[in-house]
């Protein structure tokens, strides 16, 4: 079984074993699917960029004319270079061609397989799992302790040290998909050129979505109880791109978020504890805002906020010319009643 751990495949590619003909590279981050394929091809032959070392074959052609691969597999190279074929998996099963080639491997070739989030019952990842002289490497959404040393890595190579809250407001920035996630990095580093660390507000000013910090600033605003703050902050996150629908969704899942935490604190927790044991936890920078929220509301007024939300989220649907005039009328006057006596 040649099915290789997801915390291997990074020292499979960078030592192949000869054993190795075929590589099946995939998962769901086709960011990071590609880089192991590039990876790969450079460790394969010497110009990647050359196509008599390096035959590339859309994965769908293979389905008329299976043969063709083995055939390009075996084929004697015209100056002695090494040699490789890439294989981009389409949506239809290229199983028969590449086993094919598990049949009659060539040593002077190296297959190298291009494929998205493939299941367990897939016949082409079941393929090159058993075979012996295939390799499959799976690529799934960069973890924590990757993202960090990812980051290490663009910090090393700048001559750039960063600071303990820009990582960790970094790493939750991240992870969807290593290539915009090393592309997000590239672009700090980029900015902070001149410096010698990067900075908390560095990370905010170019790697947050600006949406996101919007619809956090506004609905901190409204439950806080701050109407012309709330007011402002609703004309931001309409100009960053945000829907009166996404906007009301988020002050939804804020509710959600402060029903919980009060129900905590007024089972014994503190606010404090309450803010940490939050899922997930509230951001420092958000701590004042949402404190007096926690303040200013009880269970049963949260219960009600939630209530007029999917009443205005209902009426917005039924009326989408005046959702914005809905959202903006509903969030102003949670902002307005927020201090009122519980």
């Amino acid at each position: 079984m040649t099915a290789v751990k997801s915390s291997d495949v990074d020292r499979v590619i960078a030592n192949p074993a000869p054993a190795y003909s075929i590589f099946l590279v995939f998962g769901p981050d086709t960011g990071l699917v590609r880089e192991r394929v590039d990876a790969l091809m450079r460790a394969s032959v010497d110009d990647p960029c050359d196509p008599f070392a390096l035959a590339r074959i859309e994965g769908d052609e293979l389905t008329a004319n299976p043969a063709r691969l083995v055939e390009e597999v075996h084929t004697v190279p015209l100056f002695g270079s090494r040699r490789a074929v890439l294989v981009k998996a389409g949506s239809r099963n290229i199983g028969p061609a590449v086993e094919a080639v598990v049949n009659a491997p060539s040593p002077e070739c190296r297959v190298i397989i291009e494929a998205g989030n493939l299941t367990k019952s897939s016949p082409l990842r079941g393929l090159c799992e058993k075979a012996k002289v295939a390799a499959a490497l799976p690529c799934y959404p960069d973890n924590e302790r990757a993202l960090a040393s990812l980051i290490d890595e663009e910090m090393r190579a700048n001559n750039l040290t960063i600071g303990p809250d820009a990582r960790g407001e970094l790493i939750a920035l991240l992870g969807a998909d290593r290539q915009a996630s090393r592309n997000e990095i590239r672009k700090l580093v980029l900015y902070a050129q001149g410096q010698k660390t990067i900075g908390l507000d560095d990370v905010i000013a170019v790697v947050a979505d600006a949406s996101q910090i919007a619809l956090d600033g506004l609905v901190d605003a409204v439950f806080a109880g701050k109407a012309a703050e709330a007011d402002n902050e609703f004309g931001k996150a309409r100009a960053s791109g945000s829907s009166p629908a996404a906007i009301v969704s988020a002050a939804i899942r804020q509710v959600a978020n402060l029903h919980k935490m009060k129900l905590a604190i007024e089972g014994g927790d503190s606010i404090e504890f309450a803010l940490r044991r939050a899922a997930p936890p509230v951001h420092f920078s958000r701590e004042r805002a949402v404190s007096e929220a926690l303040r200013a509301w009880t269970p049963a007024r949260l219960v009600r906020a939630m209530e007029q939300l999917s009443e205005a989220s209902l009426d917005m649907r039924r009326n989408s010319p005046l959702a914005e005039s809905i959202a903006q009328r509903m969030l102003l006057s949670l902002a307005r009643n927020a201090r009122k006596a519980a």
